[in-house]
């Protein structure tokens, strides 16, 4: 049979669940892709999960409300973190964009797949702590300015940020594979 459980979040709520099959038969009339090529299907469809703009934009609202808080004007401080955050969307961007490109071949870019979204998590979970740091502002949930509500759900959620299209373990092995060092 099949057993799920839930796996509730820091704001409990509830995005991913644990899920077991055994002893599962699935008749031949229901099979998606071909038969014994399952591993492939799976890799195949989770190169678009990890590769797509959502693995990089999670945090994108807190950007623009940095920049709205910083001003026309901003300081120095906020300035250099703007432009970081900046240079590494557009990166990201190129990136996913790519991957895209190979997908459409019919091409299956694992590898490039797991290090973007690897990159893109790990870029999305640094947002939040940075502006904090930086500004100093508290996180708040349903009260205080956009800014701060918004830094508030950021700080909640980002660490699940990185169980969505596989752990970093998982990713990373997937990445030592791929570069021939497993």
């Amino acid at each position: 049979g099949i057993s799920i459980r839930p796996i509730i979040d820091l704001a409990g709520g509830h995005h991913f669940n644990e899920v077991h099959f055994q002893d599962c038969l699935v008749p031949d009339d229901m099979l998606v892709g071909k038969d014994g090529e399952g591993w492939k299907q799976v890799t195949t469809e989770l190169g678009f999960e990890r590769s797509g703009p959502e693995r990089y934009l999670s945090s994108l609202q807190l950007v623009i409300e940095l920049i709205r808080e910083a001003g026309k004007e901003p300081p120095e401080r906020a300035a250099a973190l703007i432009g970081h955050f900046t240079a590494h969307l557009v990166t990201l961007r190129q990136m996913s964009l790519s991957i895209a490109t190979m997908l459409q071949a019919g091409q299956n870019p694992n590898l490039e797949a797991a290090v973007m979204k690897d990159i893109g998590t790990t870029f999305e979970q640094e947002i939040p702590e940075a502006v904090h740091t930086l500004t100093g502002a508290e996180p708040r949930i349903g009260s205080g300015t956009e800014f701060e509500r918004t830094l508030g759900y950021l700080v909640q959620h980002a660490p699940s940020f990185s169980l969505r299209g596989g752990t970093r373990e998982v990713l990373r092995g997937i990445i030592a594979r791929g570069l021939g060092l497993r």
